[in-house]
């Protein structure tokens, strides 16, 4: 992953109604919901939910696709597996057992 594209990851979950957005996107895969359930659940108008998910599409977070009549939504899980490799590529100075906390505890996924 490039530093342009993890910072703007990383700008886009800056927000929390973005943040809250991805993570029950993450919660729904694969599957996925629709938009209408996201503003649902954001608790905002359309069009103001509108524009944070354009963010988080455009931050390469989210993949919409049409079925049918609705716009599904899906967290794209290789954007975020790459986010987090980025991060944690030179953890603990290549000594792997100080990042094995870290690891156990994505192993629940």
């Amino acid at each position: 992953m490039e530093i342009d594209s993890s910072l703007a990851i990383l700008a886009a979950l800056g927000h929390p109604t973005r943040l809250d957005a991805f993570r029950l996107l993450v919660r729904h895969e694969p599957d996925g919901i629709s938009t209408g359930q996201l503003v649902e659940a954001s608790g905002l108008t359309q069009s103001t939910f509108s524009t944070h998910l354009a963010v988080l599409v455009k931050a390469g977070l989210v993949l919409p696709e049409k079925r049918g009549r609705q716009q599904i939504q899906r967290a794209n899980i290789k954007a975020l597996k790459d986010l987090m490799l980025f991060l944690a590529k030179d953890c603990c100075q290549g000594r792997p057992e100080l990042c094995e906390p870290l690891v156990a505890e994505l192993n629940c996924c």
